[in-house]
């Protein structure tokens, strides 16, 4: 269904090749307990794709809230989810943050930059995303968002300075294998598993982000 970055640990989330987005989103209910809600999905018109939303010039098309209310209707029951994608089997898979986790976002460079960094502190990651346009997601400890500037500060970087974005209540981020447009479809880098259950907090990861953002600059 949606392709992993080589060279990534075994999946446990989605299972397989070929998992729908209604299954997929019903085991990130029910075996993460992470919130999900449907966004938009893409429709064909003329050779192409179109946003459901109706805008020619969508910014994230097939890949963005479908209602206004889109936080009272995240849910964390995986049967309320089935319903939902039941009613709309092609919606994309949002998970709002500020809930049971926040990410932390940085451009793609700067993210492979900071694993390999990681790696050799043998720090335990959580689950990282890769969207199609070269954005990576670190998937952290609730609250991080918020800690971010003053951590930045800390390191003696200004935190306007930095493309190190802090995620948390009032946002979302589009899950795998959600595509967005025909740019293509969003990815795990590190997906979820039993070993990266326990997220991270944001102390953990900063300095690394933030040693890669500078780098990357």
């Amino acid at each position: 269904m949606e392709e992993t970055i080589a060279g990534t640990e075994a999946a446990q989330i989605p299972k397989q090749r070929g998992d729908s987005l209604l299954e997929t989103a019903v085991r990130y209910a029910g075996e993460r307990h992470w919130d999900v809600f449907p966004g938009t999905w893409l429709e064909a018109v003329e050779g192409g794709h179109r946003c459901s939303c109706g805008d020619a010039r969508c910014a994230a098309p097939g890949a963005h809230p479908a209602r206004a209310d889109w936080a009272a209707q995240a849910t964390g029951s995986a049967t309320v989810a089935r319903r939902m994608w039941q009613k709309q089997p092609r919606a994309s898979i949002l998970l709002p943050t500020g809930r049971s986790f926040d990410a932390l976002s940085v451009p793609e460079s700067a993210g492979f930059l900071a694993l390999a960094r990681t790696e050799r502190m043998e720090l335990t990651l959580g689950p990282v995303t890769l969207t199609p346009d070269r954005r990576m997601h670190f998937i952290v400890a609730p609250g991080a968002s918020v800690k971010v500037p003053d951590l930045v500060r800390w390191l003696g970087w200004s935190p306007g300075s930095l493309d190190l974005v802090g995620l948390g209540e009032g946002t979302y981020v589009a899950a795998p294998p959600t595509r967005i447009g025909s740019q293509g479809a969003v990815q795990w880098v590190r997906r979820p598993t039993a070993v990266n259950r326990w997220l991270p907090d944001a102390e953990e990861l900063v300095s690394s982000l933030a040693y890669a953002c500078g780098r990357d600059r």
